[in-house]
C-alpha cells in the first residue's frame, strides 16, 4: 500500500492532522489514519463531561461530541482510515516503511512520504510509584475508572481516596461523587496541583473534596480488596514525615500520577525524545531529527486543553503535506541546505521545556508559538524573551503554574536583524518583577 501521509492514531490530533494535509493539499485517497482502537476519537470516547470545543467550536461539549465532529469531517472527506489496527515498526528512510497488522488483513506494509505521530499518551503506572504494601483488589488508574464508569456502567467501589490531582484524577473525584461513592480525599505529593484551575474549583470544591497538597501513601492496608489508605505529609525532599499520618478506611485507591506520551514507535525508529516531556523533539513545523516524521498532540507533549490539539495536529498535518510537495521539487541536497540557518530555543529559569525546540529562519511563519510549562508557582511575575543575551521583551504574568499550559509568540523580524545576521539561542525564562 503506497500513501503520501500515513498518520499513527485516530484520536483528536490524528484526525485533525488529516484533515489539515487534505486541506493544504493532499488528495484523500494519499492519506491514512491507523487508529488500535474499534472506532475513531481516542481517549475523547470515555470523556462523557463537558469543556471540550470552547476555542474551536465557539461551544461546550462533551469528550464524545468532540470527536464525532471531527470523525464526521475525516468521513464527508473520505479520508482513509483502518481500525483495530496497532502499528509494530516505522523505518526511516526518504520512503517511510511502516509494519502494521489488523486480524482482517493480517500484516500489512505501507510506504509514506510522511509520518504524522499521533499516539497520544498513557497514564503512570503504580509500579513507577514505590507504594509499599500488598497488591489487593482495588488499585485503579483514574482513567481505567473512567472507562469502566462511562464506558461499561460498572462503579470500582464506593469508598474512595485518590493519589495525584492530575485532571482526570480531579474529573474522576466529581464522577465518583455523582454516582454515589465518597471521596474522602485527593492527596498530591507536589505542593501544588498537577491540574488546570477550573477542574480544582468545579471537581473538588464545589463538592467539599478535600485537596491535600505535599501529601502521600505511605500505606496500603488489605490482602484481597482495599481496606484502607493512610496518607502522611511530605518534605520539601518528598519524604513523608513521621506524626502527620492520616488514615482513611476505603474500599478503593485511584491513581493519577501523570501521563507519559506513547514513544516506543517513535525511539524505535531514531527519534531524539525529550528527557523533561519524553516527547520528540521538533522544530517550528514539528518535524522531528527524522525527516518527514512529524509529531503532535499528547505524544508529542502533554496538552491541558484538547482544542490546542486539535490546532497544533492541522498544523502538523499542513507541514507533512508542505514536506510531500517540497519532495516533488527539491532534490534531498537541496532540502538538507535549507535546514543550515538553525537558532535553538532555550528553556532557562523556571521553564521546564519548549516546543518547539529549534527554529529553522528558512521555514518559519512571520509568526511562530512557542508553547511552555513552568516548573513551579508563581505570582506576579514576568515570561522574558531573550535573543542571545539581548531583551527582546517581556509579558507580565498575575500567576502561572504546571497544570496550566503557556505560550508566546516569535517574530520573525525580530530574529533576524537588518544585515541578516541571527542568534545562536533565543531564551525564555521567568524573571521576577522589580
Amino acid at each position: 500500500m503506497k500513501k503520501k501521509i500515513a498518520i499513527i492514531g485516530g484520536g483528536p490530533a490524528g484526525m485533525a492532522a488529516a484533515l489539515g494535509a487534505q486541506e493544504a493539499g493532499i488528495s484523500p485517497e494519499d492519506i491514512i489514519i491507523l487508529e488500535r482502537d474499534k472506532e475513531l476519537g481516542g481517549i475523547l470516547n470515555q470523556c462523557i463531561h463537558n469543556g471540550f470545543g470552547l476555542h474551536t467550536f465557539k461551544e461546550e461539549l462533551t469528550g464524545p461530541e468532540y470527536a464525532a465532529r471531527f470523525a464526521q469531517k475525516v468521513i464527508e472527506k473520505k479520508i482513509p482510515y483502518l481500525l483495530q489496527t496497532m502499528v509494530m515498526h516505522i523505518e526511516p528512510g526518504e520512503t517511510k516503511k511502516i509494519l502494521a497488522m489488523n486480524k482482517e488483513q493480517g500484516i500489512l506494509k505501507i510506504e509514506a512520504d510522511a509520518v504524522v505521530l499521533a499516539m497520544g499518551c498513557r497514564e503512570r503506572p503504580r509500579g513507577a510509584l514505590n507504594i509499599p504494601g500488598y497488591r489487593p483488589a482495588g488499585i485503579y488508574s483514574a482513567g481505567t475508572a473512567q472507562y469502566y464508569v462511562n464506558i461499561e456502567g460498572k462503579m470500582p467501589g464506593k469508598e474512595v481516596v485518590i493519589l495525584g490531582s492530575g485532571d482526570i484524577g480531579l474529573i474522576m473525584a466529581r464522577r465518583m461523587t455523582l454516582e454515589g461513592a465518597h471521596v474522602h480525599a485527593v492527596a498530591e505529593l507536589m505542593p501544588y496541583s498537577g491540574g488546570l484551575k477550573r477542574n480544582i474549583v468545579q471537581c473538588l470544591q464545589d463538592y467539599n473534596i478535600p485537596l491535600l497538597l505535599s501529601h502521600t501513601v505511605v500505606d496500603i492496608q488489605g490482602k484481597e480488596r482495599v481496606e484502607g489508605v493512610t496518607l502522611a505529609k511530605v518534605d520539601e525532599k518528598g519524604k513523608p514525615i513521621p506524626g502527620t499520618e492520616i488514615h482513611y478506611p476505603c474500599d478503593t485507591l485511584l491513581l493519577s500520577c501523570g501521563l507519559i506520551p506513547e514513544n516506543e514507535l517513535s525511539s524505535d525508529c531514531g527519534v531524539d525524545l525529550s528527557p523533561v516531556t519524553s516527547g520528540p523533539v521538533v522544530n517550528e513545523s514539528l518535524e522531528t531529527n527524522v525527516g518527514g516524521i512529524f509529531a503532535c498532540g499528547n505524544v508529542l507533549h502533554v496538552h491541558d486543553l484538547v482544542d490546542y490539539v486539535s490546532g497544533e495536529a492541522k498544523e502538523a498535518g499542513e507541514n507533512a503535506a508542505q514536506y510531500c510537495m517540497e519532495k516533488k521539487t527539491l532534490s534531498m541536497e537541496t532540502k538538507t541546505a535549507l535546514t543550515d540557518n538553525v537558532i535553538t530555543i532555550l528553556p532557562e529559569q523556571g521553564v521546564r521545556y519548549t516546543v518547539p525546540s529549534l527554529i529553522r529562519i528558512e521555514h518559519m511563519k512571520e509568526k511562530q508559538t512557542v508553547r511552555f510549562r513552568v516548573g513551579q508557582e508563581y505570582k506576579n511575575v514576568k515570561v522574558a524573551i531573550y535573543r542571545d543575551d539581548e531583551l527582546l521583551r517581556t509579558l507580565p504574568k498575575r500567576t502561572m503554574a504546571p497544570g496550566e499550559m503557556e505560550n508566546v509568540i516569535l517574530l520573525k523580524k525580530d530574529l533576524v536583524d537588518e544585515e541578516g545576521k541571527m542568534p545562536e539561542n533565543i531564551r525564555i525564562l521567568i524573571e521576577q518583577n522589580v
